[in-house]
């Protein structure tokens, strides 16, 4: 059966949460309609764009630039600070939503996801009928507005949803490649990023359909097995499925990232960022009965390219030290030395903590990890803030944390 794939993308997400937020709230103006943006720093050039509205994209304020520079262009631009709970709350809200159109739907981001769409038309009509139904359904319960892309698999879908913005559905149809795809620019190809996009002009590759019409061992030759990947992508070709919601709830990872406000441009900062994401990373670890055997961290730039950087570990860790010693090496090998604006910490490849066999060479932690199970149960009983490091004596680590600590649907402050 050929498949349907619908991917739903918010409409400058943080911008409308919060608005619509403001809104609720009885505020007459709608940020949405006057050239406004969300900044971590609205009075401190140093800040950083985090979305903007469709008005003040017309001055050429962009995601990512400094706060600073927005100001110049536009003058009377309108800031509102970052609200990472209540898009969070809004998030799960519309996701909800879109449950009750598939079983199968998978969240890209905190804003995007993908629903399998195959097979439900007895239940909700065509695809684009289906698609309005769902446009309508989150604007009339939720206040904002998404594009919706349709097409046969999740490349192509996500594709369809950039075709045009904003509130649109669109099609991207494989025999509908040449017209509305291959026209393109290269770099607007998925996974074609700041780095990838010049080596591609250099070898004459303008559009996407140039890349898909270019020799396949010439791209493995330039860059190896991406090239394979490009190549696919190009075509159209993408296999993946949607995650199934019975997949959801199996636990793969514990993560945690935070968003800063202003440019992170030293390695010290940056360590206690780490920090402090490993502490609440480890203790989710600690209450979940795990351990891991891979640290990643990411790290993303002013300019919101990201990149990951991930290392095995030999023997299963939870302790909170351990666990940051592994970040702080990952992020050495990966910090090319640009600002960044987020940085994240995940432990994989999770295990049951109850089993650790060490070799003469491996660090024994278990009285660290005694010192943190005691440190736990102080925490779990009283609030996060009752054991606080000395690193974070000043209070940075309510700026670096990033998500709240949530532990049996209790959320630790």
């Amino acid at each position: 059966m050929p498949r349907t794939i619908f991917h739903i993308d918010v409409n400058n997400a943080f911008l409308s949460w919060t608005a619509v937020e403001r809104l609720k709230q009885g505020e007459e103006l709608d940020l949405r309609t006057i050239p406004s943006a969300i900044s971590g720093a609205d009075n401190d050039r140093r800040g950083i764009i985090l979305a903007k509205s469709t008005p003040a994209k017309a001055f050429g304020i962009t995601t990512g630039e400094p706060t600073g520079m927005a100001l110049q262009k536009c003058k009377d631009l309108v800031f509102a600070p970052p609200d990472f709970a209540l898009y969070s709350k809004v998030s799960k809200e519309m996701f909800a939503i879109l449950e009750q159109y598939s079983d199968r739907l998978e969240q890209f981001s905190i804003d995007e996801g993908f629903l399998e769409y195959t097979g439900m038309e007895k239940l909700f009509g065509e695809p684009l009928v289906a698609a309005t139904r769902i446009q309508k359904h989150i604007f009339d319960e939720l206040g904002f507005t998404v594009n919706i892309g349709i097409s046969s698999n999740k490349l192509l879908a996500k594709m369809a949803g950039e075709l045009e913005k904003p509130n649109k559905i669109l099609t991207l149809y494989p025999e509908e490649l040449e017209a509305k795809f291959w026209v393109q620019p290269v770099e607007n190809l998925f996974m074609v990023g700041r780095r990838t996009a010049p080596k591609l002009k250099q070898m004459g590759i303008k559009t996407i359909g140039e890349l898909a019409k270019y020799p396949l061992p010439l791209l493995e030759r330039e860059f190896k097995s991406f090239g394979y990947t490009l190549h696919a992508y190009a075509n159209g070709i993408d296999d993946s499925p949607v995650a199934e919601a019975i997949e959801k709830e199996t636990m793969k990872s514990i993560g945690n990232s935070t968003t800063i406000a202003h440019n992170v441009t030293t390695k010290e900062e940056a360590y206690k960022i780490l920090l402090a994401l490993s502490e609440t990373v480890s203790m989710r670890l600690r209450c979940s009965g795990c351990a891991t055997l891979e640290v990643a961290v990411t790290l993303k730039d002013t300019e919101f390219h990201s990149y990951t950087h991930q290392k095995k570990v030999f023997n299963a860790i939870d302790c909170t030290n351990a666990v940051y010693q592994e970040a702080k090496a990952c992020f050495d090998a990966a910090w090319k030395g640009e600002p960044l604006r987020l940085l994240g910490v995940r432990a994989g490849q999770l295990c049951g903590n109850d089993t650790t066999q060490l070799s003469l060479t491996d660090v024994d932690w278990s009285k660290e990890g005694k010192a943190d199970a005691a440190m736990d149960a102080i925490r779990l009983k009283y609030g996060k803030k009752t054991v606080v490091r000395s690193t974070f004596a000043d209070g940075d680590e309510n700026a670096y944390e990033g998500g709240k600590l949530k532990i049996n649907n209790k959320i630790f402050k």
